[in-house]
């Protein structure tokens, strides 16, 4: 209970509002959890009796349609050596989405019941265009990020995190077959290698990787075997010269 609470509690007490049918007064837990139960009530309700005693929901009104929009959950931002928060969920929602907007959809949509929500808002950077007017040049970097509180634990699923070694590496292999992520990085490598290096002087394309490992030890492995062969050739050709030389002498 959060002194702002307790203070109510406390002026609720003393006007005597707080007393039940049975005549006692109710204790402060009692009291929050009635509180709570009101704070998370679904709004736009209400219980009908039928005429065999059962009850009913019915919405009070006229039903309102959902617009167009795209929540997008997301996995939380966990710093390094932390471990994950379950009872959090990040969503990317419009920038005209309110609070209470996400709360209502969450539980009307999902039945997901929220215990807070902190929105935040992210825009793009303004650039240059090509005829050196100001423009947002990326519309998906403009969006509201929601936080919101969750009263039961979600756990985002197939979180390499939690998987044994054999389905991380699984994992990562239909990743690599799907997305072709590694590829994308190399392609985007030697894009760069292309444009910073072809002004170069005397610098000429030998295609792959040329930053690699590999290709540095392979290099290296084939001007040793040429100096190898190089020796053996110039050793072989002094011997015969040598044994020329003593069949001269000889004669």
């Amino acid at each position: 209970m959060t002194p702002t609470e307790f203070a109510r509690y406390q002026r609720a007490l003393a006007k005597g509002e707080l007393v039940g049918p049975d005549g006692k007064e109710i204790s402060e837990g009692e009291w929050l959890d009635k509180l709570n139960a009101r704070r998370m009530r679904l709004r736009g309700t209400r219980e009908v009796a039928n005429a065999d005693g059962t009850k009913d929901v019915e919405v009070v009104g006229q039903k309102v349609y959902l617009p167009n929009i795209i929540f997008r959950l997301v996995r939380n931002y966990t710093p390094p050596g932390q471990p994950y928060n379950p009872y959090e969920a990040t969503f990317r929602v419009p920038q005209s989405v309110t609070k209470t907007d996400i709360r209502s959809y969450l539980a009307a949509v999902y039945g997901v019941e929220t215990t807070y929500i902190r929105t935040d808002n992210y825009i793009s950077p303004v650039k240059r265009n090509w005829d050196y007017s100001w423009t947002n040049t990326r519309a998906d970097k403009t969006y509201k990020r929601a936080v919101v509180g969750l009263v039961n634990p979600f756990y985002y699923p197939q979180a390499m995190e939690d998987m044994t070694p054999e389905e991380r590496k699984a994992r990562q292999e239909w990743i690599e077959e799907t997305y072709r992520v590694q590829l994308q990085k190399d392609q985007l490598r030697l894009w760069m290698l292309r444009e910073t290096k072809k002004n170069s002087k005397n610098w000429s394309w030998r295609g792959g990787l040329t930053m690699q490992r590999g290709a540095i030890l392979k290099r290296i492995a084939e001007q040793r075997a040429l100096r190898e062969t190089f020796i053996e050739t110039t050793k072989k050709n002094m011997q015969q010269a040598r044994q020329k030389a003593g069949e001269a002498v000889a004669a």
